[in-house]
């Protein structure tokens, strides 16, 4: 059985996420979306928030599954026993940071692979910290993320959403 994580913080998630889950479940038996606490952020978005909004976005993929952790990546797959990691890039910036933290895992734990998905070209630009940037004046965040997270990211920031 191929069972693969998808980590990242997802703060919130956006659209290029959801290109990226709904592929790499097409590629495995079972896909966890693997939701990071991680306390050197402060992300917008409790851990139980971003589980609970991307198994709702994910609802509909009976091979996905939503879960959060805390430390290192290579451990938590080995928790649950995946071998494989999915990471997006976006741009060929992305790469070097993701090929170390590959080897990195690999290196914990010689039985993890990872496997780059690009990311569609009309999300390469998408990055949850450009979301955030835009919400918080008050932009139009409705082409980057689905429709029942927009109300949820506009409420952290005090802002209402008035005929975007």
């Amino acid at each position: 059985m191929r069972k693969a994580i998808y980590p990242g913080s997802f703060d919130p998630p956006t659209f290029g996420h959801l290109d990226i889950i709904e592929r790499s479940a097409k590629m495995v038996d079972e896909l966890n979306v693997a939701v990071l606490k991680n306390n050197a952020k402060n992300p917008l978005f409790s851990a139980e928030e971003r589980v609970s909004m991307i198994r709702e976005l994910t609802s509909h993929l009976p091979n996905v599954t939503v879960s959060s952790f805390d430390g290192l990546t290579a451990d938590y797959a080995a928790r649950v026993g995946a071998n494989i990691v999915v990471r997006g890039l976006r741009a060929v910036t992305d790469f070097e940071y993701e090929m170390q933290i590959a080897q990195t895992n690999h290196a914990i734990n010689d039985q993890i692979d990872t496997i780059f998905l690009t990311t569609n070209l009309k999300y390469s630009y998408l990055s949850s910290t450009i979301v955030k940037e835009v919400a918080s004046y008050g932009g139009d965040i409705s082409r980057f993320v689905p429709e029942q997270i927009i109300e949820r990211v506009y409420g952290k920031y005090h802002i209402l959403n008035q005929n975007r």
